[in-house]
């Protein structure tokens, strides 16, 4: 016996429901670091000495307590030099995004964002890390995941504070009046990411690899409109 077209329609209607949770749109965590806090200038003196004594372990709760660590948007540029740091722990951060510099990280081997209920998306530049094999990221605070389908924030027009000087793929130089913005969600170390892609050039968004099987596919622009896989 085959279902009638009503009991059809109704049962698509079902599917796109689950397919689609009810989702407002997103909207980016756009604070900016008070950096006349003592916490901001404390960071900062932290990753001067973790550079100097080629620290292994880089762990800001630990080293400045709860609550300096608290008053921490956003890490510094130079986390750049942090060049010997293999064990980044992020632990229980108020951060709402990762810089870019991440990427400079080169022996980069343990990412550990967990309990950092603000980082929704990391920065593409993640991707130069190419150490980094253990993860431990709260998943479901995370843009586009498998067990809830949060929706991406919209890319259009582009978000000029998020965009920085070079580009996240070739890092070539980025025009500010000229460049593009794009999600994409990549396998990295134990987890799949949400990442925020600031390209110089269609060209360079036209290279980027791959999504995994059950996110996605290829690069967007977000949008609550965007249809994901069926969540769990």
């Amino acid at each position: 016996m085959y279902p009638d077209d009503q009991a059809l329609d109704l049962l698509y209607d079902a599917i796109e429901e689950k397919r689609q949770p009810s989702w407002p749109e997103m909207k980016f965590h756009l604070q900016a670091q008070d950096t006349s806090l003592p916490g901001w200038a404390a960071i900062q003196e932290l990753i001067e000495a973790a550079v100097n004594d080629q620290r292994k372990v880089f762990a800001p709760k630990k080293d400045l307590g709860p609550e300096l660590w608290s008053q921490v948007l956003t890490l510094p540029p130079s986390i750049k030099n942090l060049k010997h740091v293999e064990k980044l722990d992020l632990y229980g951060s108020s951060l709402v995004r990762i810089p870019p510099e991440i990427g400079a990280m080169e022996n980069l081997r343990q990412f550990i964002p967990y309990t950092s209920y603000g980082l929704h998306w990391f920065p593409y530049e993640i991707t130069r890390c190419h150490h980094l094999r253990s993860s431990t990221v709260s998943t479901r605070a995370l843009y586009g995941n498998y067990k809830l389908r949060q929706p991406f924030p919209v890319l259009t027009p582009v978000i000029a504070e998020l965009a920085p000087a070079r580009c996240s793929v070739c890092d070539g130089q980025i025009d500010p009046a000229n460049f593009e913005q794009v999600w994409i969600s990549l396998g990295m170390a134990t987890d799949v990411l949400p990442l925020l892609v600031n390209a110089c050039s269609s060209a360079c968004v036209n290279v980027l690899p791959q999504s995994p099987e059950g996110y996605v596919l290829g690069p967007h622009k977000g949008g609550a409109k965007v249809l994901q896989p069926l969540p769990d």
